[in-house]
């Protein structure tokens, strides 16, 4: 079965990496539309991702997580930015080999400083710098076997970013190796 559409590139990285903020700069540069699969995952639940976890629980909420991250990837378009964990499901992994996949690369002290005490990162509750330092160990070596680019985002601009993602984008037909 032919794509209906595919996404121009598909960011993922840690939390505090700045997928959100950079894949808005990034669509908006390339004209084209944002996909944040967290964002369609509270649009269809009807609430936070953090009431999820603590109504319904995190299984539930890989589910629909990979249930948005399926129908992302093979039927959005322009830029899709994933959750920070949606990459550690073996489909998710597979799915990715078609794609683009840019890794926001952030440095520890970077993203704890983005992310805070953000009550809104139900994986980072109780001691956000010890959960989020867990979580890089975890996800850094998958974040690093997907990508086909990865970008600092660690003392950048979002402009920044943006402009070292275009240089490595693959547009209008090119195959760049």
């Amino acid at each position: 079965m032919e794509k209906l559409s595919s996404p121009i590139a598909v960011l993922i990285g840690s939390p505090g990496s700045g997928k959100s903020t950079v894949g808005r700069a990034l669509a908006d540069r390339l004209g084209v539309p944002l996909g944040d699969t967290d964002a369609e995952i509270e649009t269809r639940a009807g609430k936070p991702i953090s009431e999820i976890f603590v109504d319904d629980g995190e299984e539930t909420f890989r589910a629909m997580e990979r249930e948005v991250v399926a129908t992302a990837l093979t039927s959005w378009s322009g830029v899709v930015a994933l959750g920070g964990g949606a990459v550690l499901d073996p489909d998710t992994q597979a799915d990715l080999a078609d794609h683009h996949v840019v890794y926001l690369q952030v440095e520890f002290a970077d993203a704890a400083k983005r992310v805070g005490i953000d009550q809104a990162r139900p994986l980072l509750l109780g001691n956000p710098r010890a959960k989020l330092k867990a979580l890089l160990e975890q996800r850094l070596p998958v974040y690093e076997r997907l990508a086909t680019t990865t970008v600092s985002t660690s003392s950048y601009h979002p402009e920044e970013v943006v402009d070292a993602i275009v240089a490595e984008l693959p547009l209008r037909g090119e195959n760049r190796s």
